[in-house]
């Protein structure tokens, strides 16, 4: 079944937080004071700070609690602004969800968070569900089915209305009792997924590695519309999430199109690519938009791989910005702000309206940077009560400030990860390629 499709593996492991620390990145940090802020780049860059906004001041909304984090990149829009956590952070509790990443299978999903429990797929399509206060494990299931020989990975996890939604490598769609992880239905898809779905309103959404979306039933698993995409013959490993507000799915595929379809009835209202010309290699050819679209006040910011970022308006589809980064990670918006991490791991904050740059910060890109050894992958951001945590491969976590992208702190990372943390009710998840799950409060 996967044969048709060549997976380019760009995602090495993002470390874990150490067990044994007893503060994660010290306490929040204020506002800086007035002055020129200057990029810190270590080499060429087409990301550069705007000279006018030097020493403007970022004023973001307030950190918040967000209850659950019930899918990929939080909620349906994944819009999930300021969270707040904790000034600092230590182990609550580990637990073992399963089969650990090899070079064959990957765990590609962020563990996700709803009513109480926290829910993670392994490497090879096992899903468990765990106490979120005390991390007992409450329940596990195997997705493979019967006439598979061995697991594949998932796509990832979705959770609405007391049903969990599991997307697979096997091209099947599974609805859950999340209470008890029994099985609910099943639905064949015309491909794989490595990508995690989107729920909302009765609706489940998932798109396939043939770049097709499909709308299903929540209650039954029919098929209520499905859309195709170009299909691409290579991708980068992992996939966006669609993202889901005011009626309006926003679909990233693996081409680098964006199409927005009406929730109902699967009608296209707008589609635009972003694509772009520039190609110095085989990696750089691949337009795939992997970070999750965001839906936020009327309006979608999506990146690609390929080099171009842009805002939308979602009801028209008409470019407001545009800017040439690529990235593979989602970008996140706090108030009037963006931040994302570029292909050429720069961190960097955007105007949310006119997407200029506010400040960059260039974060390590090798181990030994001097003999350009060891490249470093990073994942993230998330914003987390006034500092932007993202993680690297090498095994350190750093903490920056939303406010002029000062390290703030840095900690040492004993495991590797390769997704993202996520943030409930005031605790950091982080999921390990070991599939440990720990949580941090």
């Amino acid at each position: 079944m996967q044969g048709r499709f060549a997976t380019i593996t760009l995602v090495a492991g993002v470390a874990l937080l150490a067990s044994a620390c007893d503060t994660w990145f010290g306490k929040r940090a204020a506002p800086p004071l007035p002055g020129e802020r200057l990029s810190v780049l270590a080499h060429a860059s087409t990301v550069a700070p705007d000279p006018d906004l030097a020493g403007a001041e970022i004023t973001l909304p307030p950190p918040s609690i967000n209850p659950d984090w019930p899918q990929a990149g939080g909620y349906a829009n994944h819009a999930m602004h300021h969270i707040e956590v904790g000034d600092s952070l230590a182990t609550a509790w580990e637990a073992d969800v399963g089969s650990e990443s090899t070079d064959e299978e990957r765990i590609v999903a962020s563990p996700i968070v709803a009513a109480g429990r926290v829910y993670a797929v392994d490497a090879e399509s096992q899903v468990s569900a765990f106490d979120a206060e005390t991390g007992k494990k409450l329940w596990s299931v195997d997705l493979t089915p019967d006439d598979e020989e061995e697991g594949l990975m998932a796509g990832g996890l979705a959770f609405e209305d007391g049903r969990l939604f599991v997307t697979t490598g096997f091209a099947q769609v599974v609805a859950l009792d999340a209470a008890t992880g029994k099985e609910i239905w099943r639905r064949p898809v015309n491909a794989p997924m490595h990508a995690a779905p989107t729920v909302r309103g009765g609706r489940v959404f998932a798109i396939t590695l043939e770049n097709s979306v499909y709308a299903l039933s929540a209650q039954t698993g029919e098929v209520l519309w499905q859309h195709s995409a170009g299909v691409e013959i290579a991708s980068i490993l992992g996939g966006a999430s669609p993202a889901v507000d005011e009626g309006v799915v926003v679909a990233p595929f693996s081409s680098g199109e964006l199409a927005a379809l009406r929730a109902d009835t699967g009608r296209v209202l707008w589609t635009d690519s972003l694509a772009t010309v520039k190609r110095t290699d085989v990696v750089s050819s691949l337009s795939q938009i992997r970070g999750r679209p965001i839906i936020d006040r009327g309006r979608v910011f999506a990146i690609s791989h390929g080099g171009l970022m842009a805002a939308l308006d979602l009801r028209t589809g008409q470019r407001i910005w545009e800017r040439e980064v690529g990235g593979l990670e989602s970008p996140w918006v706090a108030g009037d702000y963006l931040f994302v991490l570029t292909n050429d791991w720069e961190l960097v904050c955007l105007a949310r309206g006119t997407g200029r740059v506010f400040w960059v910060r260039q974060l390590p890109r090798f181990e030994d940077e001097e003999d350009r050894k060891d490249p470093i992958v990073w994942t993230g951001p998330i914003l987390a009560s006034d500092r932007l945590i993202v993680a690297g491969s090498h095994g350190e976590a750093l903490a920056v400030s939303p406010y002029d992208g000062r390290v703030l702190g840095r900690q040492e990372l004993p495991d590797g990860v390769a997704v993202a943390p996520i943030a409930a009710n005031g605790t950091v998840y982080v999921l390990a390629n070991d599939a440990q799950l720990v949580a941090l409060r």
